[in-house]
């Protein structure tokens, strides 16, 4: 059947709308991803000429125990942080979603996610300095013993987690909180009427209903935990003692501190599989939890 006029003029608009979006895939996503395959077959140090070594890239990573080191540290970090910052993140919005003014409060929450890395790095780690630090001295007002946060092995991953739970909040609290806006009033007062108490209706209305909400920022959190960076390389550099030493930081020391190119390549590679299970399989599982529509 021949296409209308309008519908032509439409789908032309289509195109022109999504080009942009398309063409940034493209150039920062799909293109590097290649590149990086390509080059971890070749031994590069940035200067001269590659040269073709097949598979020893790889073979270098597995034997590597630095790379067993950053594997382990990424899943610690990643299953805490991902629980952690999903169920804070569902709380504030139960909270925010019955508050006077949650547009103002949704404002505050949100307002870490557009200040810098280097900026958040530099107001934590005073947070956390031993002498002169604000959480020290508050854990010295109660009669509580102050902590080098930083560079105790022991508290190092715990305390970049905490920042990093309180700089991501306020996206997923934004989120949540459009899933929770969507529940229709409809059902929860259909729940109330039948004897469910206020217990009843969060497991078997709203969590329900915001399924699909959940799942976005399940997927999205722990692709960001997998991909940690930042927090890690400027708080502590991957100390002490490798305790916060993570995938990205393994890739930027291999690439920029050892000149490997190609095996830095393959240690990409291997953390962009580890990201794409981990993502096929939630939205596997997801057939079991996530209900779409009314």
């Amino acid at each position: 059947m021949k296409k209308s006029k309008l519908e032509r003029s439409r789908n032309r608009w289509g195109i022109v709308f999504i080009l942009p979006q398309l063409l940034s895939l493209i150039c920062l996503g799909i293109v590097p991803i290649m590149i990086a395959f390509v080059l971890s077959f070749f031994e590069w140090n940035g200067f001269g000429s590659p040269s073709y070594v097949g598979i020893a890239n790889f073979k270098d990573v597995f034997i590597d125990p630095d790379t067993v080191i950053a594997i382990k540290n990424t899943f610690v970090y990643a299953v805490i942080y991902v629980p952690c910052s999903i169920v804070l993140a569902l709380g504030l919005a139960l909270l925010l979603n019955k508050a006077w003014g949650k547009m103002f409060y949704r404002a505050v929450f949100f307002m870490p996610q557009i200040v810098t890395s280097v900026a958040i790095a530099v107001v934590w780690s005073w947070i956390y300095q031993p002498q002169f630090g604000i959480l020290n001295m508050l854990l010295r007002t109660f009669g509580f013993e102050g902590k080098e946060w930083l560079r105790n092995p022991a508290t190092a991953m715990g305390a970049v987690i905490v920042m990093s739970i309180w700089w991501g909040l306020g996206y997923n609290v934004v989120l949540f909180l459009a899933g929770l806006q969507n529940v229709a009033q409809t059902y929860i007062d259909a729940a109330r009427i039948d004897g469910a108490n206020e217990r009843d209706v969060f497991f078997h209305i709203t969590v329900p209903l915001i399924s699909p909400t959940t799942l976005l920022v399940t997927v999205t959190t722990m692709i960001n935990a997998f991909q940690v960076f930042d927090q890690m390389f400027l708080l502590t550099s991957g100390g002490p003692a490798k305790k916060t030493y993570t995938l990205a930081i393994h890739i930027y020391q291999t690439a920029f501190g050892e000149y490997e190119l190609g095996k830095a390549s393959a240690i990409a590679l291997i953390m962009f599989a580890i990201v794409v299970v981990i993502s096929v399989v939630q939205f596997k599982l997801s057939n079991r939890w996530v209900h779409y529509g009314e």
